[in-house]
């Protein structure tokens, strides 16, 4: 089974592009979901998340309220490197699995959408990396709106993150999400159908 990463910066669009690959019938491994699921109560990357970073960042229910917890850790780098520490390997794991069942199932190929592929390298999952990318002005717009934050806020997450430039110099092929959903509908088929038909790396010069 070949299996290939794809990222991309927050609001840069990757969950979009995920959604084009599964309606061209390519199964996409959500990792934000399975972390998601990795840390609900009773799972014990929860309880020790609220041993490293304390029960206020919990809601009335017993799950960890994301935003509190994300507002900590794209506030400290230290912090942030503390909880990828706790859940990556659960994550990892995960996403194994779920690849795995599809590889089962018969699928040829699967994509793992999953935002931290660069900086926590392949895992020796990946034959290739699909990155996402938009110019800077419409990241920042999407967050804002997303989110509902204002835009000092959303510059100094999107601060905290990787360089979008040197994430997309690092992928495979490169989705440019700047435009329009018909725009990146296009580039999505095209895609879709140079890794169904199995050739091999695409080079700088043909990246899209």
């Amino acid at each position: 089974m070949r299996v290939f990463g794809l990222t991309g910066g927050i609001g840069s669009g990757k969950s979009t592009v995920a959604r084009l690959f599964r309606e061209e019938g390519i199964p996409v491994v959500d990792a934000d979901g399975i972390s998601r699921e990795v840390t609900l109560p009773g799972k014990p990357a929860h309880a020790e998340i609220v041993r490293n970073f304390g029960t206020e960042i919990l809601r009335a229910d017993g799950r960890i309220d994301r935003k509190k917890l994300g507002a900590i850790v794209f506030a400290d780098p230290g912090k942030r490197a503390e909880l990828e520490a706790i859940t990556h390997p659960s994550i990892m794991e995960g996403i194994r699995e779920a690849v795995s069942a599809l590889a089962a199932a018969g699928h040829p190929i699967a994509i793992v959408e999953a935002a931290l592929v660069h900086e926590k390298g392949p895992q020796g999952l990946f034959e290739a990396v699909i990155g996402v990318g938009c110019d800077r002005e419409t990241q920042v717009e999407r967050l804002m709106r997303r989110d509902g934050i204002p835009r000092q806020e959303a510059l100094k997450i999107l601060s905290a993150q990787m360089d979008p430039g040197e994430k997309t110099r690092a992928s495979d092929y490169v989705i440019d999400n700047s435009g329009d959903l018909a725009s990146t509908r296009t580039q999505v088929r095209a895609l879709a159908r140079k890794l169904r038909a199995g050739r091999g790396h695409s080079s700088p010069s043909s990246r899209r």
